[in-house]
């Protein structure tokens, strides 16, 4: 059966009339009654009983008609959720974020703002391993990720700079330095340092006190960093604002001395994304990261 007959058939049962019934759908009542009589021979039943007074729905009409309202009532929403979708006002955005883009309270600001603005959209959150993201916005299993740069993306997808956060040294309570309210870079050089996923603000401490650093162990997320040197393993390079979020026992956070050597935090996204939704939630990031500039 085709949608259609499924319309004349709810409206011929509601009615009651066929001749009404084709007002309503916009066929002359000759047609209505080949079309009933046509979804009657497709279905092998009868579903009107007619007399020559009166029309009436047989049991298996009855039945038929739950079946079939509720039918057009799941094609409707179906459509509306369609045009919705289409418009963005509806959909599902995956996003990708690594831990400490979360820190400095960016990731939950743009949700809070996106939800507001476009409740009907699903927005699904997963803490992924940096170096996965490019290849997962690549493959489309993500629609956006927030990381850290700087990365290496493939030529699909393309980055905006959201907010710079300086970088600042994680030292065991105790440590010879951490007395000091400003370190040198120089300072650090006899240190062994401990290695978070971006390990450009480590290798840029290196650079400007003029030595190769010595990279100890690499546990890879933020806290995990923040653990290890906890335990003496070392020092750690890592974002000014995990001061603010990660707190464990036995570490102090200190300042290096300017000029300061910037983290960044950046949203990346396909360069030809075709999903509404997604597409105003990267406009929306991106008039938040202006706002934020004063351009």
């Amino acid at each position: 059966m085709e949608l259609r007959q499924y319309r004349y058939f709810v409206a011929a049962a509601s009615r009651l009339h066929f001749s009404q019934a084709a007002d309503d759908v916009g066929i002359s009542p000759p047609s209505m009654t080949k079309q009933i009589q046509e979804i009657e021979r497709e279905l092998g039943v009868r579903l009107f009983q007619r007399t020559k007074r009166k029309v009436f729905l047989t049991a298996a009409g009855e039945i038929f008609l739950q079946d079939a309202r509720r039918l057009l009532s799941q094609v409707e929403r179906a459509e509306d959720t369609a045009r919705r979708a289409g418009r963005g006002e509806a959909g599902c955005i995956v996003v990708g974020y690594v831990a400490s883009t979360a820190y400095v309270g960016l990731l939950q600001r743009e949700a809070m703002l996106y939800r507001k603005s476009h409740p009907g959209v699903d927005l699904q959150f997963h803490e992924v391993d940096m170096d996965r993201l490019p290849e997962m916005l690549d493959d489309g299993r993500i629609d956006i990720a927030f990381l850290r740069p700087p990365m290496t993306y493939p030529a699909s997808v393309t980055s905006m700079t959201l907010l710079r956060d300086p970088f600042v040294v994680a030292l065991p309570r105790g440590h010879r330095l951490a007395s000091q309210q400003r370190i040198k870079p120089s300072q650090l050089e006899k240190e062994t340092f401990v290695l978070p996923e971006q390990i450009a603000g480590t290798l840029e401490v290196g650079r400007r006190g003029g030595f190769k650093p010595n990279l100890g162990p690499q546990p890879g997320r933020l806290t995990a960093v923040i653990t290890y040197v906890s335990l003496g393993a070392g020092v750690a390079i890592v974002p000014g604002s995990l001061r603010h979020a990660v707190n464990i026992g036995r570490v102090v956070y200190r300042d290096l001395t300017a000029p300061p050597i910037l983290s960044e935090i950046a949203v990346a996204y396909r360069r030809s994304e075709w999903s509404p939704a997604t597409r105003a939630l990267i406009a929306q990031i991106g008039k938040s990261a202006l706002s934020r500039t004063g351009a």
